[in-house]
């Protein structure tokens, strides 16, 4: 008897000694499916409804309670509704194991071991959750983060998909998606739901439920209350949670983040303005893409929209398309007849010049955006690096060629004939002078159809018809061509490039920017700040910390 006490007793003891961590729950499942339905509503909430498929490990403890993240704190408990294969759920409460979200309490229909359960959520309202697009003050930036979960928990790839439904009103052609996570397709499908609205959905067989995936879209403001647009403090334009900045402050030299952060995001947020290429084309394939023309192959290494478009101007001018009848302000006028190997750039090119003001400017970005997408679709298929390298080399050759020549003469022919590859150097203007600096060149033939002053200068009144070199006896019994000091014409032809960004398309970035939101939308993070938040283990959160120890949830936990 004495021994049965004292073994009793021996439990007891063992018991309280045993830490709780080793009596706790082991969670560890596979997410088989997680839907995703986000419906950006005409009074600027969110509503979420999401469908999970779990398969729950065999050696894994009865899923009882599923974490959901929502994307702030701004929720309306009172909205949200959840099931269990069908079975109703009615222990909806706060979640203690995300930063932002709901616990659902699956007892008692919990998944078992080795079972397969399906849970649904409605959350019917989330306010706070749109900024304005910080590329275009028309229109309000909606960002959505799906909930995950802690990779502790979870084992196997997942089908997740994300299907946006934009608010009521809103036109086909209106809208912009955000690039898609890496690993996702590159653009959403677009459609229509059974309520008439417009659609975007992202879909990935082969996802992580325990990776943070980040989904946006913008809209004009017109179709939500302007009430319902937050303006994003300082802090969190800087990709900072105000209630987390106390806990950062943790983190070992958060001056130099603060400030470095600051500085970085502006010359991201400008570098990628400058990014005009969709990013379908930079999916790999396989070869290299040749015939492109020197403008296409200009749009393939993203050269400066100011270049590309002189790059064409110097193209009708050499095919006789056109001539510049001012270079301040620069106007051009073309021919009664045009040449019939233009290419379709560049007879909407002409056109757009017949155009003037906001006109003119419109159809260049027009011209533009078609040309982005033409060389995108060219590209299909093909490997957007070895093709890069291929112009490249083109490039160098085609400097080769004139730095070899020897006399000014040859020089002169060799560049005329070269040009166009020229302008693919990202240091063509310093390259140019350098090349030009000490010898004088020969005039090409269609000089005087880039240069009015020059023409006006003509004896025969500004007829141009000189042969665009010297005849092969070296000068005996040829034609005298006109030359220039080679520093001019090296500043006649990189002041061409400067032209278009201060006469023609105003500002290259806002020029630029215009192009890039219609070819490649910028993905918005509202100013920085996340929306969406992890749940069962995920730990989803919108700070921004740099370290580890911070005070937010940002490396995960829960269940």
């Amino acid at each position: 008897m004495k021994k049965r006490v004292i073994s009793i007793f021996f439990l007891f003891v063992l018991f309280f000694m045993i830490p709780s961590s080793a009596l706790a729950q082991t969670y560890y499942f596979r997410m088989d499916e997680e839907i995703i339905n986000a419906f950006w509503n005409e009074d600027g909430t969110l509503s979420l409804d999401y469908v999970f498929t779990f398969t729950n490990s065999t050696a894994a403890s009865p899923i009882d309670f599923v974490d959901v993240g929502l994307p702030n704190a701004n929720y309306d408990l009172n909205s949200i509704s959840a099931d269990v294969e069908g079975a109703v759920i009615t222990d909806i409460q706060t979640s203690q194991y995300v930063t932002y979200g709901v616990a659902l309490g699956l007892d008692p229909n919990s998944i078992q071991p080795g079972a397969t359960g399906k849970v649904h959520t409605y959350i019917g309202k989330v306010e706070n959750v749109l900024y304005e697009d910080s590329e275009d003050s028309n229109y309000a930036s909606g960002v959505f983060s799906p909930t995950w979960f802690g990779s502790q928990y979870v084992f196997g790839s997942s089908h997740i998909r994300v299907i946006f439904h934009l608010p009521p009103g809103v036109k086909p052609e209106e809208p912009k998606w955000h690039a898609a996570p890496d690993g996702w397709q590159a653009e959403p499908t677009s459609g229509i739901d059974e309520n008439g609205l417009i659609t975007y959905t992202w879909d990935n067989p082969q996802a992580s439920s325990s990776t943070q995936y980040m989904f946006g879209a913008s809209f004009p403001k017109q179709y939500v209350p302007a009430s319902a647009i937050v303006t994003p403090s300082f802090l969190e334009r800087l990709g900072i949670d105000p209630e987390d900045l106390m806990g950062g402050l943790c983190c070992f030299g958060f001056a130099a983040f603060f400030f470095g952060s600051t500085a970085l995001s502006v010359y991201s947020t400008r570098r990628r303005q400058m990014q005009y290429l969709p990013p379908k084309i930079s999916i790999e394939g396989h070869g290299i893409k040749r015939g492109l023309t020197s403008v296409e192959a200009a749009i393939l290494l993203e050269q400066p929209i100011d270049k590309i478009m002189t790059m064409i101007l110097f193209a009708v001018i050499k095919k006789g398309a056109a001539e510049v009848t001012t270079r301040e302000p620069l106007e051009i006028k073309a021919s009664d007849k045009l040449p019939a190997d233009l290419y379709a750039y560049e007879i909407d090119f002409l056109q757009a010049f017949q155009k003037t003001g906001r006109d003119r400017k419109k159809a260049l970005q027009d011209m533009m955006v078609a040309l982005v997408k033409g060389v995108s679709a060219k590209m299909k298929g093909f490997s957007r690096k070895e093709t890069s390298d291929y112009y490249r080399d083109i490039m160098n050759k085609a400097w080769a060629q004139v730095e070899a020549a020897e006399t000014p003469d040859v020089k002169s022919q060799k560049y005329d004939e070269v040009m166009e590859w020229t302008m693919l150097d990202k240091n063509y203007d310093d390259r140019t002078r350098e090349v030009f600096r000490s010898q004088p060149v020969f005039l090409p033939v269609w000089w005087g159809h880039y240069d009015p002053v020059y023409r006006s200068s003509l004896p025969t009144g500004g007829h141009i018809g000189t042969p665009s070199m010297p005849s092969s006896s070296g000068g005996k019994g040829g034609v005298s061509l006109p030359t220039l000091p080679g520093a001019d014409f090296a500043a006649g032809m990189v002041t061409g490039v400067q032209s278009f960004s201060t006469n023609v398309i105003g500002g290259l970035t806002d020029f630029t920017r215009s192009i890039t939101n219609q070819t490649n939308p910028v993905p918005k993070s509202s100013s920085g700040r996340s929306y969406g938040g992890g749940g069962g283990g995920g730990g989803g959160c919108a700070c921004a910390c740099a370290c580890a120890g911070c005070a937010c949830a940002c490396a995960g936990g829960g269940r």
